[in-house]
């Protein structure tokens, strides 16, 4: 435990919120550095001549920032994330010549001709019917599609079952405003989506980091982290989980799906990555239909840029549901959904999917081949790869370097919830350039950079210097 003492500044600001904010300022500054444990509630209450009540109201503010994580029984804690930006995106201006190996984007130079799809469409009797109002939920001829897709995904379901969303993130936050409010906690893995970490955070929700091994999170770690606290919720990504590329077997998701059971959560599962999984598709919600949300994404697959996705939702929540379709965007726009509607009955969908895991197959034969130190976890036709770093690297400081070298890769750091400790690895991108010929460029410069580690006491020193 740190001895620390905020220094509070702000006379005018509630203590509580006074509290919180030197805890920010002290964060961003490297006086608390992340994983440091803060002093009890008690003890800093006394050094500082107040309430218990007030350090607990200060502390809870901090972690709805996202700065602090508190675990019964172990204390308060700098959050392992909590100045790594958790956005995938940067809206700084691009540095030419970088290599993209950070995002994992669907290479949509392999995406279905979309001149063809809006001649098609151009000719129709009405197509009009495109520009009007129509149900939130959307047409009924687009669920009755959608419902199609998410059978594909193994989840049974009828057009009723189904809304269509401007995507998966758009589902993820129709669910999270829809069936939750701030202050509650979810459950998810230690490493999870950054996207669902920054909405969570917007909209006041907590996560609770549950372990995780090679085979996914850990029922056993689950069940623990609901009986400490109250968790309402449960996220998961079933396969080719983001970023550890593990995929649930469906024993795990049985004893998933029982803990979840035993503790009243609503399930969140966002298959986005399943189009790439081998196996059998047999859907944790699936067990749980009556408490679950079942998320079927297509833009890693086809039109990201047209954003639509379909969500399977309980008959007892379709209405709030489509409410909060309305309150966030009243409806996806219908032309979009008929491009991507199209193209899933037509079988563009499978045969641009094809052309993709043929392409990732390609791409990963070449990680294979040329990152051959640390360990890969990799399942053959990826759009990224999880590396565990050789020793003495940390993600963060490799993250560094090779963007100095004009390689943007992500650490394990934007990846971690709360207090979980960040392993020493990056989540590297495969498709994040058209040319495989840039890919095993990057992949050459981030080899020369993990085999030699006097790069990163080099950079330590002139951080500190």
């Amino acid at each position: 435990m740190t001895k620390w003492t905020p220094l509070i500044e702000a006379e005018d600001t509630p203590l509580y919120l006074a509290l919180a904010d030197a805890i920010e300022r002290d964060v961003y500054a490297g006086t608390l550095q992340p994983g440091t444990r803060l002093p009890t509630h008690r003890n800093l209450a006394d050094d500082l001549s107040v309430n218990v009540s007030t350090i607990t109201r200060g502390y809870l503010e901090a972690e709805r920032r996202g700065l602090v994580a508190s675990t019964v029984g172990r204390g308060t804690f700098v959050a392992v994330d909590a100045t790594t930006p958790s956005a995938m995106v940067s809206f700084e201006p691009f540095s030419p010549g970088l290599i993209e190996m950070g995002l994992a984007t669907p290479m949509p130079h392999l995406d279905p001709d979309l001149s063809i799809a809006l001649k098609t469409i151009s000719r129709r009797k009405n197509p009009e019917t495109f520009l009007r109002y129509s149900d939130p939920r959307g047409l009924p001829e687009h669920r009755e599609i959608g419902a199609h897709l998410i059978h594909m995904y193994g989840m049974p379901a009828t057009a009723d079952d189904i809304i269509v969303t401007a995507g998966s993130q758009h589902a993820l936050s129709t669910a999270l405003s829809a069936m939750f409010k701030p202050g509650d906690r979810i459950a998810t893995d230690a490493l999870t989506y950054p996207g669902f970490k920054s909405l969570a955070a917007s909209l006041g929700i907590r996560l609770c980091p549950v372990a995780m091994d090679e085979g996914g999170m850990l029922p056993e770690s689950l069940d623990t982290v609901c009986r400490q606290r109250e968790v309402k919720g449960l996220y998961l990504l079933p396969h080719v989980q983001n970023p550890t590329v593990c995929c649930l077997s469906h024993e795990r998701k049985v004893a998933l799906a029982a803990v979840a059971k035993k503790n009243a959560l609503t399930v969140i599962e966002d298959d986005a990555y399943a189009f790439l999984y081998d196996g059998d598709l047999v859907p944790l919600s699936s067990m749980l239909p009556d408490q679950s949300i079942f998320i079927a994404g297509v833009s890693k697959m086809i039109g990201a840029g047209l954003r639509v996705g379909f969500m399977c939702v309980p008959k007892h929540l379709r209405e709030v549901f489509a409410q909060s379709v309305l309150n966030s965007m009243w409806m996806v726009p219908p032309l979009n959904v008929e491009i991507i509607t199209k193209w899933i009955a037509d079988g563009d969908m499978i045969a641009a999917r094809e052309r993709k895991r043929a392409e990732a197959r390609r791409r990963s034969a070449l990680v294979r081949q040329i990152l051959n130190c640390g360990t890969l976890h990799m399942s053959g036709t990826d759009f990224f790869c999880w590396w565990e770093l050789p020793e003495p690297w940390c993600g963060q400081a490799l993250e560094a370097v090779a963007r100095r070298a004009g390689v943007n890769v992500f650490s394990a750091e934007k990846f971690i919830v709360g207090d979980a400790e960040a392993p020493r690895a990056l989540r590297v991108g495969l498709t994040g350039m058209e040319h495989i010929s840039e890919l095993e460029k990057g992949l050459c410069i981030l080899r020369e950079i993990a085999q030699n580690p006097d790069m990163q006491s080099t950079m330590l020193k002139r951080k500190t210097g």
